[in-house]
């Protein structure tokens, strides 16, 4: 008889965490990532250093040193090292602490780990994927107007989704712990308390209300860390559907009970018990402002689904760049932008891009940059024709685009606006706050745009497609469709300058009609 057949080898993976909170940890099979084989989660007092003193305390670093020490040893029993963390990742009120640089090399130093803070883009993408997941198990989102909103311990985002599809995306400074801490010294207790967290949002509420007063919201899916720790105090049977009248019941329990009874009570760590009432607050607040009389609450556990979460966001490329392009799009149609014009410079951009990939060594993330950018360089136009190129970063940079972080928007804004005058210059502010990397990243995207919009110039879109051909000191480009290329020629005699002194090959066209 033959001997049974060795089970497989785990092939383990994790991710790592630092919240507002907590640290936690999730260890998965990468063949069957849905089931934990580890995690671990240790209370960190990270929000509340950052809201009361703006900067995180030296106890705390030790704490988070310690606590992260301790995961380490735990993947050593399982026979894995630090480096088989896919992805160690911070919450991104991390960066509001005046000395988070520090920290993060403290980190480094002690336990050999690279923590990348969330900025809002990938905060973003993170919500999207939760999104994605409430579409599959709600499908009225499919056919109805719904807002999705998520609280975090710092700021508020909204995803507008109508018949399934995202329509707009804005954020508020508006947060569990950003809201506590500010009322930590008042010292009320019960209604009062209640009345004064609500009294300290209404601001931000109504600037949320505004935003989306020409909306007939249908729908509230609400997500957030301790908002789905409470989920079993808010839904029965399996539901994801809350009452406003349970939530205000449940807030105003929450006030009504010490920070030490709300841990008794909730289970929660002392950290989170913290952050319960401003939580339940400011959803119920969300849902009175639309005049919902219910709300949905996913049932998942928010920690770990955010942790598993962490390598595919990674990967989201198609539908998800679809999405950004979808809202880059609506807001060059708010600035009354050419879209045919600019969809065009966009799709040659992306060409482009691809037949000089030797050249650039630009990732995939550039391309979308690339894209969007192309999609919004005239927007200034709206304000005025004249120095129209500036403008255009003005907008951008002011602009919210969804699924991109605040340091895409400045590189777009910074491509849009060297699409045409002047090339990039450290004397340009926005240019000059950039890092070395991203300034190079800049001025290679603005080179290809620049090309592209001279292709486009008689905004007819006569260059169907084109083609590459790279020699020793020139690139060659040949025109499909077009029969005379002179004014391609002419336009591209300033337009082509960036491209030569960046890449050293002067352009030529040739037309292939």
């Amino acid at each position: 008889m033959d001997p049974a057949p060795e089970p497989p080898i785990p092939d383990l993976r994790s991710t790592l965490h630092i919240g507002a909170s907590s640290i936690s940890m999730l260890v998965v099979d990468a063949r069957s990532p849905s089931e934990t084989v580890e995690f671990l989660e240790q209370p960190f007092p990270l929000a509340r250093d950052i809201f009361s003193s703006g900067r995180i305390a030296r106890p705390t670093a030790s704490r988070a040193v310690e606590i992260l020490k301790g995961f380490l040893d735990t993947l050593r029993e399982l026979g894995l090292e630090p480096e088989s963390i896919e992805r160690a990742v911070a919450t991104n009120i991390l960066s509001e602490a005046s000395n988070h640089e520090v920290f993060l090399n403290r980190l480094n130093i002690a336990c050999g780990l690279n923590v990348e803070i969330l900025d809002d883009g990938e905060m973003t993408r993170l919500i999207y994927l939760k999104t994605r997941r409430r579409l599959l198990d709600t499908p009225s989102m499919k056919k109805r107007t719904t807002l999705v909103v998520h609280v975090g311990p710092g700021n508020t985002r909204a995803i507008l989704f109508k018949r399934g599809r995202i329509i707009s995306y804005t954020s508020y400074r508006l947060g569990t712990y950003r809201t506590g801490e500010t009322l930590d010294n008042a010292n009320a207790e019960g209604a009062a308390q209640l009345r004064l967290i609500n009294e300290h949002i209404s601001g931000q509420i109504g600037q949320l209300q505004f935003d989306y007063r020409h909306e007939e919201i249908e729908d509230l899916v609400c997500i957030g860390y301790e908002l789905q720790l409470l989920a079993p105090y808010l839904t029965k049977g399996g539901s994801t559907k809350c009452t406003l009248r349970t939530l205000e019941n449940l807030a105003s329990e929450s006030t009504a009970l010490s920070a030490e009874e709300r841990v008794r009570r909730y289970q929660v760590d002392f950290h989170t018990s913290e952050a319960i009432p401003p939580a339940l607050a400011i959803n119920h607040a969300i849902a009175s402002a639309f005049g919902l009389g219910s709300l949905r609450i996913p049932g998942s556990d928010y920690e770990r689904g955010l942790l598993l979460d962490l390598p595919v966001t990674f990967s989201l490329t198609g539908e998800f760049q679809a999405e950004v392009v979808r809202s880059a799009k609506l807001l060059a149609k708010a600035f009354e932008a050419d879209a045919r014009h600019s969809d065009h410079v966009a799709f040659l951009c992306l060409r482009l891009f691809e037949e000089t990939r030797s050249l650039h060594h630009l990732a995939e993330h550039d391309a979308l940059l690339l894209n969007v950018a192309a999609i919004l360089h005239e927007v200034g136009g709206y304000i005025s024709p004249k120095a129209h190129h500036k403008h255009s970063q003005y907008i951008i940079q002011n602009s919210e685009i969804f699924g991109l972080g605040r340091t895409d928007v400045q590189i777009i804004a910074l491509v849009a606006r060297y699409h045409r005058m002047s090339p990039p210059k450290t004397t340009h502010s926005g240019y000059r706050s950039l890092d070395a990397n991203d300034r190079i990243r800049v001025s290679k995207l603005a080179a290809i745009l620049r090309v592209c919009d001279a292709l486009e110039r008689t905004h007819s879109r006569r260059v169907k497609d084109i083609s590459v051909k790279e020699t020793h000191s020139r690139l060659q480009i040949s025109l499909h469709g077009v029969a005379d290329a002179a004014a391609e020629r002419l336009a591209l005699r300033g337009k082509g300058e960036l491209f030569h002194d960046i890449f050293g090959l002067e352009i030529s066209l040739s037309e292939q009609h």
